[in-house]
């Protein structure tokens, strides 16, 4: 027996028939009205949550591939991005960041500063009010700030700091109107 590579789940057809993929082997395509909204890197990096979500939090080796559209599903439900919530998204109720440009702007190897201007940042986008606050360009502002070429237990280590660190901000600020956080 073959041993199954350590980035990959096996995805069991609805024919039997089982088939390793990684995360980055998983294509999603949209059908109807959701195909037009939604970025596909977007959806391509919820794709990667749900599978990393199966694969390191369930510890599971195999997943069918109805569960595992259905828990996609469900992670795009929890954003308000299908079914009937999708015509209250627009442009005007999502918000912004570039995690890369705030790197670049505290200079390589400024962590402390990074942080700072983090959370300024995310009060600033917070205080008008969206629907969605969202975060994009994390796998590179950790490689500026860390200096590394290639991403090393250092760099998932500060990743997973900066993605705590808003949680622990937005939690901070006491916002009562419900939105989504999204880190990407």
């Amino acid at each position: 027996m073959i041993a199954l590579a350590s980035d990959c789940l096996l995805f069991q057809m609805s024919s039997g028939e089982s088939v390793p993929f990684s995360a980055d082997m998983i294509s999603v395509e949209l059908l109807g009205p959701a195909a037009n909204i939604l970025d596909s890197e977007y959806v391509h990096h919820a794709a990667n949550a749900v599978f990393h979500y199966f694969k390191h939090e369930l510890d599971r080796q195999t997943v069918s591939v109805n569960e595992f559209s259905r828990a996609l599903e469900k992670a795009l439900r929890g954003f308000g991005l299908t079914g009937r919530a999708l015509g209250g998204v627009n442009q005007a109720s999502q918000q912004e960041s570039d995690l890369c440009g705030l790197a670049h702007e505290c200079g390589a190897d400024c962590e402390l500063f990074f942080f700072a201007r983090l959370r300024e940042e995310l009060r600033r986008r917070v205080r008008q009010g969206p629907r969605i606050v969202r975060f994009r360009g994390l796998r590179g502002c950790v490689k500026k700030l860390t200096g590394a070429r290639r991403w090393s237990l250092r760099c998932r280590n500060l990743e997973e700091q900066i993605v705590t660190y808003l949680r622990e901000c937005l939690s901070a600020e006491g916002s009562r109107k419900e939105f989504a956080l999204i880190v990407e």
